[in-house]
C-alpha cells in the first residue's frame, strides 16, 4: 500500500469516527428563567436612560457644568454611577469624570448636581473606557 493511500484511508477514517463522538458528548440542560410582574404605572415617574444620557447638568446657580455622557451599569443590574463630560466644545478637549448617579435631582430637562462647578469635576479622576 503507497504511503499516499495510507495516509488518506486514515485520515477518512478518523473524519468519520469525530461526528460519533460528538453526538455522544452531547448534553441536554434546561435553563429556567423567572420572569417578575411589574406595574407600570409604577415605572412612568422613572427616568429614561435615553433622557439621562446628553443631558445637561446644571449647579444649584443653573450654570451648566457639564453633560452626561453615559451610564455604568453595575454587576447587579443598578446604576450607580453616571459618567459626565466636562469642560472642551463638542466633545474636543473634553474630560470624563465618574459621579455617583444618586447625586443628581432632576430639574425638568437638566440635572442639578448641587455644589458642583467645572472646576472642582475636571479636578476629579479622570475615567477612561475599557476596551
Amino acid at each position: 500500500m503507497k504511503p499516499s493511500t495510507f495516509l488518506f484511508l486514515a485520515a477518512s477514517a478518523t473524519a468519520g469516527a469525530l461526528p460519533a463522538a460528538a453526538l455522544a458528548q452531547t448534553s441536554t440542560t434546561t435553563t429556567v428563567i423567572t420572569l417578575e410582574q411589574i406595574d407600570p404605572n409604577a415605572l412612568a415617574g422613572g427616568y429614561r436612560a435615553s433622557k439621562f444620557i446628553g443631558a445637561t447638568v446644571v449647579n444649584g446657580d443653573g450654570e451648566a457644568v457639564g453633560t452626561v455622557d453615559d451610564l455604568i451599569i453595575g454587576p447587579a443590574g443598578n446604576v450607580p454611577f453616571a459618567v459626565l463630560s466636562v469642560g472642551g466644545f463638542l466633545g474636543l478637549g473634553d474630560t470624563l469624570v465618574v459621579v455617583p448617579a444618586s447625586s443628581f435631582e432632576r430639574k425638568g430637562d437638566q440635572l442639578l448636581l448641587r455644589g458642583a462647578t467645572k472646576d472642582n469635576l475636571k479636578r476629579l479622576p479622570p475615567f477612561t473606557y475599557s476596551q
